[in-house]
């Protein structure tokens, strides 16, 4: 995926116009690139158990938790707007690279779009990451976690241990791509090493918090991160939904398990 530098225009321009515009601009030139799975997987998707159990998808609930999607995301936005202007102008003048970092997420039944972060590594670290796989700490093969990740520039060491670099996510969930609570939206490498149960991880639509992200996020195995986005899917409610926004907030502000 290229990064585009989204950066230009007058000093009064917006982060949320210009994230807004990233995200419209790289939807409409990567729609006819949508990807799906093979057959096979596909078929797996389609057949995923327990998707709908005991009235979790009835339109009261789908609607209801759009509702707080919306609401939710147009005040984080407002709220935060202050923040991401100051994270913009300091990843800028880092390395006068790109602010946002534009990325392929798969979604909901393995429909991928197009995700946005603000941007906490070297430019072209993609292309390092090959280099560093002996040092993953995550024994599992399917992600890469490195604590002191060399790609990582400085403010985006600040940025992951408070969590900012997800804000421009906000703007995924506003336009109806993610929820403010779900599992993490994996990369496209990552589901393609998936079997079937790891599969039903993408039953629902991906989120910015769920259970793991406030049980320890990247201490917790990868193995049993996906037991718990599948425990949150089989056990779904607003109720839920709810509380792993609470308890969001603390596991943020102690930055809890996050680099």
């Amino acid at each position: 995926m290229r990064r585009q530098d989204v950066i230009r225009g007058g000093a009064g321009t917006s982060v949320a116009a210009l994230a807004s515009e990233q995200l419209n601009r790289t939807v409409s030139s990567n729609a006819h690139n949508t990807k799906r799975w093979t057959m096979g997987r596909a078929f797996a998707l389609l057949s995923l158990p327990a998707a709908n159990a005991e009235g979790k998808d009835a339109p009261v609930y789908l609607a209801a938790k759009r509702a707080i999607d919306v609401v939710g995301s147009l005040l984080a936005i407002l709220v935060a707007t202050p923040v991401m202007l100051a994270a913009a102008i300091l990843i800028k003048t880092c390395d006068w690279g790109p602010v946002f970092y534009v990325h392929r997420r798969v979604g909901r039944g393995g429909q991928e779009f197009t995700c946005l972060k603000f941007r906490s590594m070297h430019v072209n670290a993609d292309a390092a990451l090959q280099e560093l796989m002996s040092q993953n700490q995550h024994s599992d093969h399917r992600t890469f976690k490195m604590q002191d990740d060399p790609r990582i520039t400085w403010i985006g060491k600040w940025l992951r241990k408070t969590s900012l670099d997800e804000l421009p996510q906000l703007f995924n969930v506003l336009s109806g791509q993610m929820s403010l609570v779900g599992p993490r939206p994996p990369v496209p490498s990552e589901v393609s090493k998936y079997s079937e149960r790891d599969l039903r991880r993408l039953a629902v639509k991906p989120g910015l918090t769920c259970i793991w992200q406030v049980s320890g996020r990247s201490r917790i195995p990868f193995p049993q991160q996906l037991e718990m986005d599948i425990e949150y899917i089989e056990s779904r409610s607003l109720w839920l939904d709810l509380k792993l926004l609470a308890r969001t907030v603390p596991a943020v502000l102690t930055a809890d398990g996050a680099y």
